[in-house]
């Protein structure tokens, strides 16, 4: 069964519309933790546009389980990355314009760049994980440039229709998985993942966390956030 990772970027998007302090990342990472949560995953964007510096350090020193820092490749991030010592980072790629991650990382196309800012986090013993759509090739890559985990954007299954063409995006997955766990990648996956959609995910062999923001956020607006965590895990 795959654990659940709970980001809590959208916490910090409702703070930031106001400008405020309030609603507090650092307290629904532990809210989440208490329901059940298994991890923490938290988005530093070059724009700063929800997850603030400050969260990222306190969230460090409060996580209890683990702390995933998703951010891009630059050196601003890699820096404060280095700094902060989270469990794990997850390489993703990042454009200003985009309301949320597009697509996964062109591991191929930046196997050099990438292969640097990856020995630089090892060595500083962080686990490194590169967000990337279930293709085989970029599977490759990832292990040889010395990553030790991948998360599969599921992105492409969870807006496929229901029916064939969600099967056949299932299936893609199972796949990547399966031939990541081969190659010795560990095996995460995330991006768009909700109460309806996230079952059959949840119980491909090889995917060890799923990293589920929005919809555990939204459900939290109307019940609480212990309550919509609690959900996803027995949905688990």
């Amino acid at each position: 069964m795959a654990t659940l990772g709970v980001n809590v970027d959208h916490i910090a998007t409702i703070r930031q519309a106001r400008g405020g302090k309030e609603p507090e990342p650092v307290h629904a990472a532990g809210l989440a933790e208490i329901a059940g949560a298994k991890g923490i995953t938290a988005h530093l964007r070059e724009d700063r546009r929800h997850i603030q510096d400050r969260d990222i350090y306190l969230l460090k020193q409060t996580v209890t389980t683990h702390l995933n820092l998703e951010m891009a490749a630059t050196e601003e991030i890699v820096k404060i990355a280095v700094d902060v010592l989270p469990f794990m980072v997850t390489l993703v790629p990042e454009k200003r314009t985009e309301i949320t991650t597009e697509g996964g990382l062109a591991v191929r196309e930046q196997e050099k760049e990438l292969s640097k800012v990856i020995e630089t986090f090892r060595s500083n013993n962080i686990l490194v994980s590169l967000f990337i759509m279930p293709d085989l090739n970029d599977i490759k890559s990832a292990r040889r440039i010395g990553a030790t985990h991948v998360e599969l954007h599921t992105g492409p299954y969870s807006n496929a229709a229901v029916g064939v063409a969600q099967q056949e995006q299932l299936e893609t997955l199972k796949n990547a998985a399966f031939f990541a766990n081969k190659l010795g990648l560990h095996v995460n996956a995330g991006h768009g993942l909700n109460y309806q959609n996230v079952t059959a995910v949840s119980q491909l062999n090889f995917v060890e966390e799923l990293n589920i923001g929005h919809s555990i956020i939204s459900r939290a607006a109307m019940v609480g956030l212990d309550r919509a965590v609690r959900d996803m895990i027995s949905i688990l």
